[in-house]
């Protein structure tokens, strides 16, 4: 079992704890495959005791050493469309039917 600590700051309901109430700054003990789905509320919970297996997951995909994060390219402009000129008289022509 993982261990975690609730730093929130109301007591809340865990059902996944046999719907045990958690107060703030209490520490409790979750099963290891669910350690990441609290971990990952950084700002409700917080790791105390990773599972023995537990290998965090990167956050970048260029983690690795020697390599380095190239900047996303900025997204195309959208293309300018030619906005028509309207006449007062071409208005008036375009309303009337018949």
């Amino acid at each position: 079992m993982a261990r975690v600590r609730y730093i929130g700051a109301e007591p809340v309901t865990v059902p996944e704890l046999g719907s045990r109430e958690v107060q703030p700054d209490e520490m409790v003990e979750v099963p290891d495959e669910r350690f990441g789905g609290y971990v990952c509320q950084t700002s409700a919970w917080e790791p105390i005791e990773e599972p023995r297996d537990w290998a965090w997951p990167k956050t970048d995909e260029f983690d690795e050493p020697g390599q380095e994060a190239q900047p996303a390219a900025a997204p195309e402009p959208e293309p300018k469309t030619a906005l028509k000129k309207t006449t007062p008289a071409a208005k008036a022509a375009a309303s009337k039917e018949g």
